[in-house]
């Protein structure tokens, strides 16, 4: 067998990513507020946020823990982290986080 005889057969499933409805709402306003600085700039920032979450889908276990189960993964050029828990069949989003943001808020949409 080659080397990428392996990767034919081998391929790992992306995770079902849920949005919490509070994670939801962050985007869409965070995407709005970028869009009417700049045309064009919601749409990148939407962009950094698949693929921050494209990442997380591929490895879950792999972005550092900030609160018990909870993990972030950084997006690229904007000042946000994707907060989210993994579970063994789903990624469940608690919080799309400006960094400028009170360290602690997001835990607020864990509950309940």
């Amino acid at each position: 067998m080659g080397t990428g005889s392996f990767n034919a057969f081998w391929k790992p499933k992306a995770m079902k990513v849920v949005f919490r409805p509070e994670a939801e709402q962050e985007l869409l306003e965070a995407q709005n507020w970028y869009e009417a600085c700049a045309v064009g700039l919601g749409f990148e920032f939407a962009r950094a946020v698949d693929a921050a979450i494209s990442k997380m889908q591929r490895m879950p276990l792999a972005f550092p823990r900030i609160e018990g189960e909870f993990r972030h993964i950084l997006t690229r050029k904007f000042p946000y982290s994707i907060i989210y828990h993994a579970s063994s069949t789903e990624i469940i989003v608690v919080s799309v986080f400006h960094h400028r943001r009170k360290p602690k808020v997001w835990l607020q949409h864990t509950k309940g």
